[in-house]
């Protein structure tokens, strides 16, 4: 196979994997945020969270552009932008489209969460776990390699770990103990209090706990 005449083809499998691999990670540190924990990793967690997302959304842009320059598939602007207006797997296709829009949506209004309201953004943020479902649907529906034992195992590690954070995240024990670690953690706040000396010395400084 000539890398030349199938490079655009190429660039967009390479860029569609390292979306599928980005998002797979993006939703596995978003179940850990949600899981409890304190307020530093927390923070840490949530800007690793953001580059995760940003950069999902550039590769899932350059996987959908890309194949504007293949020769053979040529989708044209509506085969990538609009379900089922392409030939290619029609249906498969179309659920890539939706997650990428659903992505999209989702992952940039973190940036006016504040509009939307926070209880609600959070709402809707959980939605993102059912559009990358639908990813995963579309890389194994679309993929050309979909039948290679070799691209099954590829998709199960790159999926895998955040499914099963999914699925503990979804039973209802595992649930209520993050969200009782969440609340202990935002309730703690060390209280430093003075000692001093029988002779009236410095003080020495004790913490203590709620």
């Amino acid at each position: 196979m000539s890398v030349g005449t199938h490079l655009f083809w190429i660039t967009s499998r390479a860029a569609g994997g390292a979306a599928l691999l980005l998002a797979s990670a993006g939703v596995a540190v978003g179940l850990m945020i949600g899981s409890g924990g304190r307020g530093t990793s927390k923070r840490d967690l949530r800007a690793v969270h953001e580059a995760l997302s940003l950069m999902t959304l550039a590769m899932v842009a350059l996987h959908g552009l890309a194949l504007l320059g293949d020769s053979y598939l040529n989708p044209g602007l509506a085969g990538i932008a609009v379900p089922f207006a392409g030939f290619y797997r029609p249906l498969w296709t179309a659920l890539g489209i939706v997650a990428g829009y659903g992505l999209a949506v989702l992952g940039l209004s973190y940036y006016v969460r504040e509009r939307i309201g926070a209880a609600r953004w959070r709402r809707l943020h959980r939605l993102t776990a059912v559009f990358w479902l639908l990813a995963i649907a579309h890389t194994i529906g679309a993929g050309s390699d979909s039948a290679q034992l070799w691209f099954l195992l590829a998709s199960a590690a790159l999926v895998l770990p955040a499914a099963v954070l999914l699925v503990l995240r979804w039973l209802p024990g595992y649930a209520a103990r993050g969200s009782v670690v969440a609340r202990n953690s935002d309730r703690y706040r060390p209280t430093i209090l003075p000692l001093r000396s029988p002779q009236g010395g410095s003080a020495e400084r004790e913490e203590v706990s709620p």
